[in-house]
């Protein structure tokens, strides 16, 4: 099997890369992923198992949440078109990290890939966390610590192997677990509303404070679960036809995780009263439960939570090796990240998975369960680098006005895609909260260190070339 094009170090880059010096990304005939699977990329990872605590996280906040959604969405969407629009100028993989590096230069690139490869492995780990609970619904293991650690590292090992395996399996097992969890939900979200019943949903605004207030702090946790948009992109060098199936499937993935969140809510709301509903811990349980009676719903959530979860880690863990990858091309990275084998960076999978599965069993042996969860909000803050360089980008280039990148006819059209996508990643940023902002940017200045060394590195191979 063929591989993306291998980019050449430059022994002295220049500060703003010229696109036309970059060779030519790969063409549609090396894609392993068609937009059936691309598309199941992107859905699968932005429906991860936040989807099962939702209805209850935002019930609190009344009806309004549901308009918070809508909002969202429509972000969501927005960003997802921005990024099919830059991986059709450029489409390498890489996603984001390529769109900032040939806007901004080498600097802007590192700190977006630094910053999205942060993201990826430590919400791997929060992933593991999760399943592992619902685990304990079907198998009872949370008794014995060194039982739950276990679990916590097969859950993340076996999406590791898939992807060791080869692309083809990666995209295999994601189109799979997408559509298995896909069918429990859509069981609730399509089925639920049969069963709907306006008495349940409580008042419109449950906030105690105005509408617009009670609106942004629902979304203020709505925003997390958007996160994947970008997945497709991430990966379009492994994309047949990326040019076209990019923006396809960012927009048809989000589209499609959007609905499922919305009407999966919706028919929570209006199954599961309201009072009952802000004090679940299973609300799509007791949803089936009310809906079809009985105490099963429990075990059939269980079993769908779990397939959603080791679907997300599948795709996570792939998209854990690109970011790195992308920028071991350009130097920007060891080298060693840049290695692939049956179109896979394995260094990149091996090394994500073991940080991942060092901070799982960091928190289960020292039961720092509170330091975990900022981390976890931290990876919200990490993620928006990616996304507010990617939106940047794209303004740059509408600024800046170059024919090759920039449709005059569609210029208005662009602009108001570009500042909406922009603003909805300012909004995903102030919803992350003072704490993980503060801790999140530590976290990115740290890789400046690995900038410094790998740049100065550089410089002096080529003053003594």
């Amino acid at each position: 099997m063929q591989t993306s094009p291998a980019v050449p170090r430059q022994a002295a880059p220049p500060s703003t890369p010229d696109p036309a010096q970059e060779p030519a990304p790969a063409t549609g005939r090396t894609g392993r992923f068609g937009l059936p699977t691309a598309t199941a990329l992107v859905m699968g990872n932005i429906i991860g198992g936040g989807i099962f605590m939702i209805p209850a996280a935002v019930a609190p906040y009344g009806t309004v949440s549901l308009v918070s959604f809508v909002v969202l969405t429509v972000g969501a969407i927005a960003l997802a078109l921005v990024f099919g629009q830059l991986a059709r100028r450029n489409p390498r993989t890489g996603g984001p990290y390529v769109y900032a590096r040939e806007a901004f230069g080498d600097f802007a690139g590192f700190l977006s890939a630094w910053s999205y490869w942060i993201t990826t492995w430590v919400s791997n780990a929060a992933l593991a966390v999760a399943a592992v609970g619902y685990l304990d619904v079907l198998v009872p293991i949370q008794h014995s610590k060194w039982l739950t650690i276990g679990a916590a590292l097969t859950v993340q090992w076996l999406p590791a192997l898939a992807n060791l395996a080869g692309t083809r399996y990666v995209g295999a097992v994601q189109l799979v677990s997408t559509v298995l969890k896909f069918i429990p939900l859509a069981l609730v979200a399509i089925g639920g509303l049969g069963f709907f019943d306006p008495s349940k949903l409580g008042p419109f605004n449950a906030s105690g404070q105005s509408w617009a207030g009670g609106m942004t702090a629902a979304a203020a946790i709505l925003l997390f679960s958007y996160l994947g948009v970008e997945s497709a992109a991430m990966s379009a060098g492994e994309v047949r036809d990326p040019e076209r199936n990019v923006g396809q499937a960012s927009v048809l993935g989000t589209s499609g995780a959007a609905l499922v969140y919305l009407l999966g809510t919706l028919a929570v709301f209006g199954t599961v009263a309201h009072d009952k509903l802000v004090h679940s811990t299973a609300p799509f349980s007791d949803a089936v439960d009310n809906m079809f009676g009985g105490s099963w719903g429990g075990t059939v959530i269980a079993v769908a939570a779990l397939v959603s979860m080791t679907g997300a880690l599948n795709g996570w863990t792939l998209l854990a090796a690109q970011a790195p990858y992308a920028a071991a091309q350009d130097g920007l990275f060891p080298a060693v990240f840049a290695a692939k084998r049956r179109g896979v960076p394995v260094f990149g999978v091996l090394v994500s998975v073991s940080l991942a599965s060092l901070l799982t069993i960091l928190n289960f042996t020292t039961g720092s369960q509170g330091a975990f969860n900022i981390l976890v909000l931290v990876t919200t803050f990490t993620a928006t680098v990616p996304y507010l360089l990617s939106t940047a980008a794209q303004l740059y280039w509408l600024v800046r006005g170059e024919s090759g990148k920039v449709t005059p006819g569609r210029l208005t059209r662009d602009a108001v895609l570009g500042l909406g996508a922009f603003a909805f990643s300012l909004w995903l940023l102030a919803g992350a909260g003072y704490a993980a902002v503060y801790q999140g940017v530590l976290f990115l200045f740290a890789g400046i260190l690995v900038y410094v060394w790998l740049a100065g590195r550089r410089a002096r191979e080529a003053t003594s070339s």
